[in-house]
């Protein structure tokens, strides 16, 4: 058996490949590019940790019986916070040149109930130069409950690397 060194220099480490990332530029970011996360199916332990987490105690995300007696859903709601959280985070990726640059027209267009299946789909918008470095890239995310109702829409802004940032100079926008 070959003698293994104590430690594993560094620099050797960093020539691996990245595991679980993306590495998409400007440059590749395709305008109507559609993909669809998988299902997840929210229960209510988790739920109720989310609410404990972020204190929200509203009586139609905490309260069974509010929910089911006074509520006009007749039961008790997932945390609007937690689909976007969720639905998102079925769609995140580890892309290691993109930053998020915020999200504009948060709706939430239909309840979630505990135990609903939910899954994202990301569509690419649009994108145009933005600074000498780094593009704009607007993305939607539906957020669909199974059989395919959309219970969430928002549109998500990423600064991305150009990998070719000469190409961009002139069109980057002006402070």
């Amino acid at each position: 058996m070959p003698e293994r060194p104590e430690s594993t220099p560094v620099e050797l480490h960093d020539k691996l490949p990245l595991f679980q990332t993306e590495d998409w530029m400007y440059e590749e970011f395709e305008i109507g590019q559609k993909v669809r996360s998988i299902r997840r199916t929210i229960s209510e332990g988790e739920a109720m940790l989310f609410n404990a987490l972020v204190h929200d105690l509203h009586p139609y995300v905490a309260d069974e019986v509010f929910a089911r007696e006074q509520g006009i859903f007749g039961r008790r709601l997932v945390a609007g916070a937690m689909v976007f959280s969720y639905g998102l985070g079925l769609m995140a990726h580890n892309n290691i040149h993109t930053f998020s640059y915020g999200y504009d027209r948060l709706r939430f267009i239909r309840p979630v109930f505990i135990g609903d299946t939910i899954y994202t789909i990301r569509t690419n918008l649009e994108k145009r130069p933005r600074s000498r470095e780094m593009g704009l890239v607007r993305v939607s995310y539906e957020v669909f409950k199974v059989p395919g109702e959309l219970v969430l829409y928002c549109e998500h802004l990423q600064t991305v690397k150009y990998r070719h940032p000469e190409l961009w100079q002139d069109q980057a926008e002006k402070k």
